[in-house]
């Protein structure tokens, strides 16, 4: 149980790492001051949830190699990242980085209002803590999806068409893995075949406000959960972990 809850956890911080990586290459780059600062502080707020939840599987590893939060999260090997493919598409433009994150944002705050009913006091006191800030995120993304989709007629055009793209990714989300189904089964991870369902009525509905087509598809691309990645992957850990694995054990 406790290796499964390791794992668990590593799904948990590994979204909210590999995304806020994303965003950070976006300081200094924003269309204007206000928004850049926005994408850097709701960026800061994702590292600081990965911070909590490797605490927490640093204490739950407890083994002889004295694992801990930073070797979690720069001393891995690319196939044992859990991030879903979502996270880790590059921001080719603004409303591609709007896109994925209204995605990400809709399914996160779903997962943490059920995770603040965990079983596990430590899972369910970081899910009480990051609410707040991603309730803003959400509310951060929703509404340039919708600015930018029911703008202009080239805005509207680039938002669906960064839409288009980012679509085929979501259904990784809520899509049940074997440790997330242990999870539930435990009383520790929600059912995610419910939360789905809300997760697309929610996508619909904001789409259609934002006056933007909910795209046709059928068939989701995954693998992140169970460590098998694209291309982008790579050259993210590449420097992520390139002080670490230059210097070892280094601390500042």
């Amino acid at each position: 149980m406790k290796e499964s809850l390791y794992q668990y956890l590593l799904l948990l911080g590994d979204n909210a790492m590999i995304l806020g990586h994303r965003l950070s290459e976006l300081c200094g780059h924003g269309p204007s001051l206000e928004t850049d600062i926005a994408l850097t502080n709701i960026s800061l707020d994702l590292f600081g949830q990965v911070r909590n939840y490797f605490q927490y599987a640093a204490e739950v590893k407890d083994d002889q190699e004295k694992t801990t939060e930073d070797k979690i999260a720069f001393l891995r090997y690319p196939h044992e990242y859990r991030n879903v493919l979502l996270v880790e598409q590059p921001n080719k433009d603004f409303a591609f980085v709007i896109a994925r994150q209204f995605f990400f944002d809709a399914y996160h705050l779903l997962l943490l209002k059920e995770l603040c009913k965990s079983k596990d006091e430590q899972i369910n006191a970081i899910a009480n803590k990051s609410i707040k800030e991603v309730k803003y995120h959400l509310r951060f993304s929703s509404e340039w999806l919708k600015r930018l989709g029911d703008g202009t007629a080239e805005s509207h055009d680039k938002m669906q068409a960064a839409v288009n793209y980012l679509y085929p990714y979501v259904g990784e989300l809520p899509s049940e893995s074997p440790i997330e189904k242990e999870m539930k089964e435990a009383g520790i991870g929600p059912d995610l075949g419910v939360l789905r369902t809300a997760y697309f009525a929610q996508i619909k509905s904001t789409l259609a406000e934002a006056t933007l087509e909910t795209p046709q598809f059928f068939g989701f691309h995954s693998g992140g959960k169970k460590g098998v990645h694209s291309e982008h992957h790579g050259f993210i850990l590449s420097n992520l972990q390139y002080m670490q694995r230059t210097y070892p054990e280094m601390e500042w």
